[in-house]
């Protein structure tokens, strides 16, 4: 019996996506983000889709803010078939390191339409201090 050539593509394609992961490059599974430098505050703009606001989870920790959203899986009824293909997930994630030092109390974050934006504004510069020497 020959292998339906689509399960192979998609074994290559699953493996490839883990590979990706475990290097801490975007996936499919992953959220598309663009992320700008206005000087004072970094504006990160990411594709969340078909979640509602309590579905994400949008967090802060060492350096990088985390992008978590899952939605309850749609399931299958007997008289509805059955998926040939499947690629909306129900659950998303994806970390942005930032370059930056950020104000981590001032950050902020709106959802409108699918799209979350996130504004962090950058943390006061240390102008360090004068050492004296003993």
């Amino acid at each position: 019996m020959r292998r339906n050539p689509f399960e192979e593509l998609e074994e290559m394609f699953d493996r490839m996506g883990r590979q990706f992961e475990q290097r801490g490059m975007p996936t499919l599974e992953s959220v598309p983000v663009d992320m700008q430098d206005h000087g004072d505050e970094y504006e990160i703009v990411a594709d969340v889709p078909g979640y509602d606001t309590e579905d994400i989870e949008l967090t802060f920790s060492e350096g990088a803010i985390t992008i978590d959203a899952s939605r309850e899986e749609e399931t299958e009824e007997e008289d509805d078939g059955h998926y040939v293909h499947r690629e909306r997930h129900s659950s998303v994630s994806r970390s942005i390191r930032l370059p930056e030092a950020v104000d981590e109390e001032a950050i902020s974050a709106s959802y409108r339409n699918g799209t979350l934006t996130v504004t962090a504004p950058k943390a006061e510069a240390d102008e360090g201090h004068r050492i004296d020497i003993d």
